[in-house]
């Protein structure tokens, strides 16, 4: 288990919430992840990219079975670091909160 460390890069709010959604799957569909959180293609496809560049989340084209035409599906996935880092992050505020286990 990694040391807690408060992590800029997470700590911003859609950020953090994109990370806690995807540390509890292997991978989820851009647009369900888009609709969870209730924002546009453009406000997600930022922070993903601000993720990705940090090493803390892949991106992964795939053709679609559920549809009939040729547009592929993204999935998206937090790396072993990003997962690493995140909850190192989470240990951090939870001291931070007073509340560390």
């Amino acid at each position: 288990m990694a040391e807690a460390h408060f992590d800029e890069v997470i700590h911003a709010p859609m950020r953090l919430r994109v990370c806690g959604l995807l540390r509890r799957v292997d991978g989820m569909d851009f647009a369900v992840l888009r609709d969870t959180l209730e924002v546009s293609d453009a406000t997600l496809s930022k922070h993903l990219k601000t993720l990705t560049e940090a090493g803390y989340v892949t991106l992964k084209k795939s053709a679609s079975t559920a549809r009939t035409d040729a547009r592929r599906m993204t999935w998206v996935s937090l790396t072993g670091d990003g997962r690493t880092v995140f909850d190192a992050h989470i240990r951090a505020l939870r001291e931070i909160a007073g509340s560390a286990d």
